[in-house]
Order: structure tokens, then C-alpha cells, then sequence
């Protein structure tokens, strides 16, 4: 943990350290004349030196005594603690007029006796010294007999050392330097740093709520206002705040004590803040000072004076102009490629740079440079997805020529989204209807996974399949956050979604008849609305397109069935089954071509065979795969008939 360290000051032509020694020392030596009983005061205090007359000029023990609103005698009482903390010789003084050599603590007695104007207040649990845990009290038989101590942090901080609290280190971290903030997001942090210079009382502070694409976006922006501010950005993480009230409030109170010390800004990380971290982003939402509550989307806050700032996304333009400045010359050589790069990675300058850095630089090509920023791109999914390598290319993929044609106009849609989105205009009409979407419908085993790889590797974009049975669960509400999850993770990196098998997740909705009816559409129809703006590709695959409620296929962009393969498609696809390595001898395609069973069987079928026949150590034969084809059709429970097999082997 670094500690927050705000920037050097000067008073007097002095250093602020060296200041706040030189007045705390004069307010000690103004109190044991007092305690010596020397020229001691009149009642009203008249005559006694006053700290804030010092000619150093400004220090802390001012600032403490203004920030907290001390009366003087508190103030007395905060300095006869500190140079019994500091000074020896103080304690001792203290001792001998308390007659008791272990007394060199002083006690509100001791206060209350020496201390000019005093008020019995100065030591109530709502006054200052007490509520803004200043000075502690010690165990005693009586209240002015119990031993005073001033708290270590504001001990420091009359001495000018200035240090974040440490019972609040192991909650918040010191945020080191980012990236400045593009255009579009200075106007926000502008805007930011506007309402954080406002009431100096941190109670009066609006709580702001920071919403944006990504929690990197979001903390570059906190972090130019605080910066703006001349404040240290401090960060928090919900799941970290202790769950107890009395602990709770006791970090809160401490945390307001910091935000009068110094000048500090709190950046809280609020995603998923929900169900069980929802009474710590309450918690956070009411602690005062300057608090941003920094989440993708908006959150239902209990504090109607929250005040909500949104984070733009930047335009085509922008972005371009951003990777165009981080590549320098280079950028003159990709020609339409950056474009493309600007499109499809919205990376952070922090990962740009990284991007940039394993592409070297020397050797960069637009494909090095590509596959580097699609590695920077990558965020987790949990275990909702899995991302599958494109192997599949265009000669794999065994279709009528209609499909192919709408296949190949979908990567047509992604290659120039950019122009049709951004420069012409498109997505400054509506920002609905320009998700990309994309229904394949077919018998299992017709290729709509294999196109679905060959779209991913034309595009040179990740795919990811989505684990249908760790997204849907029986909980109300998990299965809506499962789906934020994915498409928040495919939106940073651009990737393509394929829902395998969709029918599950993309159903008809119901009649409503009791609660879970109601939740079940719910999650349908936030889903229909994230299809709806995913700037990138989502792919879904059904076996039966009747089962798809009639509002995702309004929505979806191109329909594509894929046909039980013919007699001609089925020879093709034995032609291309076996790799080139692969022994093959006598293998009659016409033949092969009579089993009904679609490409994905006749995958199957091949793999066995070859297995079959490296066990014998033989080329792949007709027995071969007529031995893989019984296993494959008891599989299938259908019987091999003797018009599929007649002149085999």
C-alpha cells in the first residue's frame, strides 16, 4: 500500500512539514507555562498566545482547528495531548501536576483545571474531539480522571506528516497514473471535477454515479477529475467492505476524517453490485466526500441527490485517430486496415500500448498487429463460453450456393460496419437495429457450427460458443446477469457469439400464469434488447426454427436454412473429409455418397474409419468406413440398409 501524499506545500517561505512542527511546538510551550503555573491566564482566557497568531502562517493545527470546528479549549486539549505524545518532558509536566509520576497522560480533569474557557462538551460523544475520533479515552474510574490520548493519524498530521489512515489502507488502494482521458471522456471528467470542487463540508458532496463501457474507461476519467481537483484517487472494491454496521460506520467516519485532512477522491468498482453487495454500495452511496460509483450500466441508488454521469463510447473517428496517434508512421502503411482495427478492438491505451508492444514494432505487419490486439482484446468468461479455434475455411463448407452467398454477405455487413455505421450515417438515425445477428437453421450435422468457424476466421475474430447450461439457471434474475456477463466480455474483445443450440434460451415467451413466467420473459426481453445493440456478431442455431419466439426472428438480420445434404453435396463431402496427410486406397465417393446421414455424420464416420484402419496398419478402405458407418447408424438407432452399402468392399 503507497500512501496518499498530496503535493508539497509552502507557508511562509517555508516547507509544510517545517511549519507545522514550528506552531504545534509554540501551542506546547503555551500550555506548560499553563501547567507550571506561571503567568497563568485570567478565566476568560485574555493574554494567552494564540497558535493561529503564529507569524509562520498557515499550518495544520489551524486547518484541524477550521476543518473540525474546534473551540479553542478543544483545540488546548488536542495540543496537551499531542506534546504529552511527543515531548517527555511534556508528559512528566503533566505527571507532576497530576501528583502522580505514572499519570503522564493528561486527563479532562488536568483539562478543565489548566485550560482556559473550558466546557464540559469538549468531551461529549457528539463533540468534535470525540465523533471525528481525535483523542481517545482511556478507562478510569471517572470521566476526568480517565487518560486522554490523541489519535496516532492526527498526531502525524499536526507534525506535517500527511499518510492514509492505516486502518483504511487495507481497504482502499492508492490508484497509480493512467492514460489521459480522450476528447469525449474529458468533457465528462469536466464535468466530474466541477461538482467535486463544490462544498468543502465532504456530508455535502453528491455521490456520483460513473457509468461507461469498461471499469478501465471509467477509472481514466475518475482519475483526470481527482487529478483536475489536485486530489489522490483512491479505489475500493465492494466485495472488500467489512459486512458489520458498527464496522461500517466506523470506516465511514474515518474516511469523512480523511476527506477533511486531505484532499482524496474515491473511486468504488460498483459492477455487479447486486443482492449480497448491495447494502455495501448503499454504504458506499452515503459516505460522503468525493465518492464516484464507477459501473457499466446504471444502478438502482437509494439517494435521490446522486447525481449520474455518463461515459460515451468514442466515435469511429476518435478511434481512429487514437490508434493512428499510438502507431505513428506505421499507421501510414496499413492502409485500410486501421480502420478495420479501430472497428473491431476498442482497446484502452493501456492495451493499445500492449497491443503494440507484442506486435515488435520492428517486424509489424497489419496480420502481426491484428492477432495482437485480438489477444489484448480478450477478456474472461467464466465458464459461460468457450472459445473454439476457426480451423474451418470455405472449401469445408459444403452448401448450396444461396447459402454461401448470404454467408459471405454476413462478413461483407462486419467488414464494412465501420463506413455504413459511423460515415454514412447510419447509427447517428438510430441506435437500434444495427446489431448484427444471424439465425442458422438445419438438421443436426448440415454445417451451421462449421460456418459459423469459417465467418470467425474470414472476420480473424474470436469465437465463443455459450454454455447454455451455465447461462440459464432456475434463479430468478441469474440468468439475465449470466447474459450481461457474456456480452460485456464479447463487446471488449469483438468476438463472436455463437448460441449453440438456442432453442433453450430463445423460446417463445408465455402466458404469464405466476411469477417465474413473468422473470423467464423478462430475460427474453433483455435479451432482445442486447442483440439488439451488440456491435458485434451473435449467431444462433436451432433444429427447429417454429421453436424461436417470432420477436427474435423480427429482429435477426439474416435467416439461413441449411438443407439435409443431397446425393452430389454428400459426395463433395467425402471428397473433402480426409485430410491430405490421411492414406486412403480405393475409396469409391459415388458409393460412400448413398448414405443418407448429413456432413456432420459423415465426419464421424471418417474418424472412426481412420482409426480403424491405423490399427491394422492399412490406408484408409471401403471396409473401413463400412465398419465406422454400422457403428455410427446403431448410434443414430437407424439400420444401414443393403441399398446404402450394396458393392461396398
Amino acid at each position: 500500500m503507497t500512501s496518499a501524499a498530496p503535493d508539497r506545500m509552502v507557508s511562509g517561505g517555508r516547507d509544510w512539514p517545517s511549519a507545522c512542527r514550528a506552531a504545534l511546538t509554540v501551542a506546547v510551550a503555551r500550555l506548560a507555562v499553563l501547567l507550571r503555573g506561571e503567568d497563568a491566564p485570567r478565566a476568560d482566557g485574555a493574554g494567552a498566545a494564540e497558535p493561529h497568531a503564529d507569524p509562520a502562517g498557515d499550518h495544520a493545527l489551524r486547518q484541524l482547528q477550521l476543518r473540525f470546528g474546534l473551540s479553542d479549549f478543544e483545540r488546548d486539549l488536542l495540543v496537551l495531548c499531542a506534546g504529552a505524545e511527543a515531548d517527555g518532558a511534556f508528559a512528566q509536566l503533566c505527571a507532576r501536576r497530576q501528583e502522580d509520576s505514572r499519570a503522564t497522560s493528561p486527563t479532562f480533569g488536568l483539562a478543565l483545571a489548566v485550560l482556559p474557557a473550558p466546557h464540559w462538551s469538549a468531551l461529549s460523544p457528539g463533540g468534535p474531539l470525540r465523533f471525528w475520533r481525535l483523542i481517545e479515552v482511556g478507562s478510569g474510574p471517572l470521566l476526568t480522571a480517565a487518560p486522554l490520548r490523541i489519535d496516532e493519524r492526527i498526531l502525524h498530521y499536526l507534525l506535517g506528516v500527511s499518510y492514509l489512515d492505516e486502518r483504511l489502507q487495507s481497504l482502499l488502494d492508492v490508484v497509480g497514473e493512467t492514460p489521459p482521458p480522450l476528447p469525449c471522456e474529458r468533457r465528462v471528467a469536466n464535468a466530474l471535477a466541477q461538482l467535486w470542487r463544490g462544498p468543502a463540508d465532504p456530508a455535502d458532496i453528491a455521490c456520483v454515479q460513473l457509468t461507461g463501457r469498461d471499469q478501465p474507461t471509467l477509472r481514466r476519467v475518475a482519475v483526470a477529475a481527482a487529478h483536475a481537483c489536485r486530489r489522490t484517487a483512491l479505489s475500493l472494491r465492494l466485495a472488500d467492505v467489512p459486512g458489520g454496521a458498527s464496522e461500517r460506520h466506523s470506516l465511514t467516519v474515518l474516511w469523512r476524517r480523511e476527506c477533511l485532512l486531505n484532499p482524496v477522491a474515491l473511486l468504488v468498482n460498483a459492477d455487479g453490485a447486486y443482492d449480497a453487495a448491495r447494502s455495501a454500495l448503499t454504504w458506499a452511496e452515503s459516505l460522503g466526500g468525493c465518492v464516484a460509483l464507477l459501473s457499466r450500466e446504471p444502478l438502482p441508488l437509494s439517494r435521490s441527490e446522486s447525481v449520474h454521469l455518463d461515459v460515451p463510447a468514442p466515435a469511429a473517428a476518435e478511434r481512429r485517430q487514437q490508434w493512428a496517434d499510438a502507431l505513428g508512421p506505421i499507421a501510414d502503411g496499413l492502409d485500410g486496415e486501421l480502420d478495420a482495427l479501430a472497428a473491431s478492438f476498442p482497446l484502452p491505451p493501456a492495451g493499445l500500448s500492449k497491443a503494440l508492444a507484442a506486435a515488435e514494432p520492428t517486424l509489424l505487419s497489419g496480420d502481426d498487429l491484428w492477432h495482437a490486439c485480438r489477444a489484448q482484446a480478450r477478456t474472461s468468461f467464466g465458464m459461460l463460453a468457450q472459445r473454439i479455434e476457426p480451423r474451418a475455411t470455405w472449401d469445408d463448407l459444403i452448401l448450396p450456393a444461396p447459402q454461401k452467398d448470404l454467408l459471405r454477405e454476413i462478413c461483407v455487413h462486419i467488414r464494412h460496419r465501420v463506413q455504413v455505421h459511423e460515415r454514412w450515417g447510419f447509427a447517428g438515425k438510430s441506435a437500434r437495429g444495427l446489431g448484427l445477428s444471424a439465425l442458422f437453421t438445419g438438421a443436426s450435422g448440415t454445417g451451421k457450427t462449421t460456418a459459423a468457424e469459417v465467418i470467425a476466421g474470414a472476420a480473424r475474430l474470436d469465437l465463443y460458443r455459450v454454455d447454455l447450461s451455465g447461462v440459464v439457471s432456475k434463479y430468478i434474475g441469474e440468468t439475465e446477469r449470466n447474459l450481461r456477463q457474456v456480452f460485456d466480455a464479447a463487446e471488449a474483445g469483438s468476438a463472436i457469439l455463437l448460441f449453440d443450440e438456442a432453442d433453450a434460451l430463445f423460446g417463445k415467451r408465455s402466458e404469464i400464469k405466476d411469477s417465474h413466467d413473468r422473470y423467464a420473459n423478462i430475460e427474453i426481453s433483455y435479451l432482445l434488447q442486447r442483440m439488439e445493440t451488440y456491435p458485434g456478431l451473435a449467431i444462433l442455431t436451432t433444429n427447429v426454427k417454429s421453436i424461436l419466439d417470432t420477436a427474435f426472428l423480427r429482429r435477426l438480420r439474416f435467416v439461413i436454412e441449411f438443407p439435409f445434404p443431397d446425393n452430389a453435396m454428400r459426395a463433395d463431402i467425402w471428397r473433402s473429409v480426409f485430410p491430405r496427410q490421411t492414406e486412403t486406397a480405393g475409396l469409391d465417393y459415388a458409393q460412400l455418397a448413398r448414405l443418407t446421414v448429413a456432413g456432420g455424420n459423415i465426419r464421424n464416420i471418417a474418424l472412426n474409419a481412420a482409426f480403424l484402419a491405423a490399427a491394422a496398419r492399412e490406408p484408409v478402405q471401403m471396409k473401413h468406413l463400412l465398419a465406422a458407418a454400422r457403428t455410427e447408424y446403431h448410434k443414430l438407432e437407424k439400420p444401414l440398409t443393403a441399398a446404402e452399402t450394396d458393392g461396398w468392399a
